[in-house]
């Protein structure tokens, strides 16, 4: 593959112009069609459910209710959990996905609050939190019900009326990309995810798999393989090098 091969083609600035604006056209569609898929989910119905549900905190257990910090709205994201699994070991794209949003302030100025639920036990996840350096909140929800349990991977909006609380939106899979800015980020650049389900022209580097760059090893080489771990846990100052269980179910 040659360097000729593996870019865009090399236009005066009115040309380029003239593309932009013609795919800025496209964009505005979809901006406007999101739009409206918005107003319609604005207008789903939504269930009624226990909130005096008791999920742990950092605090010991509190209501499920008092997630929502006196605010009307409460969104989380669920996180998926190993069992016993060593902090490298966590699940990668969930890690990848709490990375993206340290600090809910301008959600919060919305009035709505923000936390991440996860099935593992709380003596496990407070030294994993620690580790990250994660400020959101985190609740264990192990062995409670849906909506408030159950369902990892996923993003779930809440409302709150009083003392009274409901499910009003759920999406997982590529729905929790708009909690993930690092994607939309990729895909304005020429090479754009690097992965192999997108359309790029002749010539162009070879995909990996979905969230190949998820994880990567000590010197920063994108791998899933035995030495492997989450790409911010080596950011972490008391982040050590590790010679296996780099993935959840892989043993010394």
């Amino acid at each position: 593959m040659s360097i000729e091969s593996a870019r865009p083609q090399i236009v005066d600035l009115a040309t380029w112009q003239a593309a932009r604006e013609e795919l800025l056209l496209r964009e505005k569609a979809h901006t406007r069609e999101g739009d409206a898929i918005a107003a319609d989910r604005r207008r789903l119905p939504m269930v009624e459910f226990d909130p005096n549900v008791s999920v742990i905190g950092p605090s010991g257990p509190v209501r499920f209710l008092d997630l929502f910090e006196d605010r009307d709205e409460l969104l989380v994201y669920k996180h998926m959990w190993w069992d016993a699994a060593p902090h490298q070991g966590q699940c990668e794209g969930c890690t990848f996905a709490a990375w993206q949003l340290r600090d809910a302030a301008y959600l919060n100025a919305r009035g709505v609050s923000f936390a991440i639920l996860t099935s593992g036990r709380w003596e496990e996840v407070a030294p994993y939190l620690e580790f990250m350096g994660y400020t959101q909140p985190w609740y264990s929800v192990r062995g409670v019900e849906p909506p408030v349990g159950k369902s990892m991977g996923s993003i779930t909006s809440f409302l709150r009326d009083g003392d009274r609380a409901f499910l009003t939106y759920s999406t997982t899979g590529r729905g929790n990309e708009a909690f993930e800015s690092v994607p939309a980020l990729l895909d304005m650049t020429p090479y754009g995810r690097g992965e192999t389900w997108e359309d790029t022209p002749e010539g162009w580097p070879e995909g990996h798999h979905a969230c190949w760059y998820w994880r990567s090893d000590s010197d920063g080489a994108a791998t899933f393989g035995p030495t492997s771990r989450p790409v911010p846990q080596w950011t972490r100052s008391n982040a050590v090098p590790v010679t296996a269980l780099g993935r959840h179910g892989m043993q010394d």
